[in-house]
């Protein structure tokens, strides 16, 4: 994901104080951990979710409370037209259990 210039302050804030019915939904998905990392230099945004089941956040698109983070974060984010977060997928290269 891409945050948009000087915006990290903000996005740190708005994740410090993330909505308890968003955790709530991540957590009855089987996310059981989650963290976002940030790359000064490109603005890059990578996260790492630890997810248990068949689940994970990337199956909620369509819930409500995602629609309105989403929304939430668009103003410091580059999204889609929808307001979901432009990714990209990556490739795995390397696994130790």
């Amino acid at each position: 994901m891409k945050l948009n210039k000087g915006q990290k302050e903000a996005y740190k804030e708005r994740h410090d104080q993330l909505w308890p019915e968003l955790k709530q939904l991540l957590k009855e998905n089987g996310v059981s951990e989650y963290s976002i990392f940030f790359d000064e230099e490109t603005s890059t945004l990578f996260a790492f979710q630890k997810v248990s089941g068949d689940g994970g956040s990337q199956d909620l698109a369509n819930n409500d409370i995602v629609k309105k983070w989403w929304a939430f974060m668009a103003d410091i984010m580059q999204t889609n037209p929808d307001n979901s977060p432009v990714s990209v997928p990556l490739e795995e290269v390397f696994y130790m259990p």
